[in-house]
């Protein structure tokens, strides 16, 4: 695969076609791998929910390895500045915890934030726990030179916190979709108007696919399984239909007051040294040019 496949998705080996892109190809990427939950649990939903074309149900120092390795290529091809979102979750197999910090920590990448996805809904509904109601979401981060902190965030993307608030995926095909205002708030926080390359190395339903066509960026799609390729090949030919939900979650970029207004007022300014934007997105700001991604 190579920079002929923008705007495409293809079906293979996550890790395969990755070692086909070339170095610095991409701005931003998403995703959210197989969480590796073990399909020989007896629980009603772990049996459910089965992925087409993937196994869920490796030796977990194997489905380590294999996250560093994809991880590790998704650093090579993205530009320095650059930023990947993955999604993943604490997990716990015969009473010890499992943590995504244990393979994110072996990676080239640097951590920038770890982000709290309250999904509002316990995937597990046992009393071993407390509900866990929590996903997580790295915001990885490739440095330029030796600057391990990137460029700051508009104030616009920055007030949304570190706490992402919505529900899952229900309508969808995939058993384990997140819904489009994650990758719609990752990618746009990020690379605010500029525009790029989008990647999704587990690209499922084509959830990040469509965000990128949303906003305007090229995108390129991975995954395992013919089903869920078709299934994203036919959102994104489609993608009109999905606008009313981004301009949903684009419209809560907004700072309500600027800090000059605040500062007239007499209000707290912290130490904030520039004018934030006050006026809220909207989609025709990102209107996907057919013509010249075509």
């Amino acid at each position: 695969m190579t920079l002929d496949s923008l705007d495409k998705v293809v079906c293979g080996d996550a890790l395969e076609q990755l070692r086909l892109l070339p170095d610095g190809s991409v701005e931003v990427g998403v995703t959210s791998p197989p969480y590796n939950k073990r399909e020989n649990k007896k629980g009603w939903l772990v049996r459910n929910v089965v992925y087409s074309g993937a196994t869920d149900n490796l030796p977990e120092d194997v489905y380590q390895e294999s996250q560093v390795q994809v991880l590790n290529e998704l650093f090579r091809i993205t530009g320095a500045g650059g930023s990947f979102f993955y999604n993943h979750k604490t997990r716990w197999e015969s009473g010890q915890l499992l943590h995504p910090m244990d393979w994110l920590r072996k990676t080239k990448w640097v951590i920038r934030q770890e982000i709290i996805w309250d999904r509002m809904i316990a995937a597990n509904i046992r009393g071993w726990r407390f509900w866990q109601v929590d996903e997580r979401i790295y915001w990885l981060y490739k440095p330029v030179g030796g600057r391990m902190i990137g460029k700051e965030l508009e104030s616009r993307h920055a007030l949304l916190t570190s706490i992402w608030r919505f529900s899952p995926e229900r309508n969808n095909r995939h058993p384990a979709a997140f819904p489009l205002a994650l990758p719609l708030r990752a990618i746009f926080s990020v690379m605010d108007d500029r525009k790029g390359v989008v990647i999704d190395p587990y690209c499922g339903s084509g959830t990040t696919l469509v965000a990128a066509k949303v906003l305007g960026h090229r995108y390129i799609g991975i995954d395992s399984s013919e089903e869920y390729v078709a299934y994203a090949r036919d959102r994104l030919a489609n993608f009109e239909r999905e606008v009313f939900l981004a301009q949903e979650e684009l419209s809560k970029h907004v700072v309500n007051k600027t800090f000059e207004e605040r500062k007239e007022r007499g209000e707290f300014v912290g130490r904030h040294r520039g004018t934030a934007n006050s006026k809220p997105m909207t989609l025709s700001m990102f209107q996907h040019a057919e013509d010249e991604n075509s």
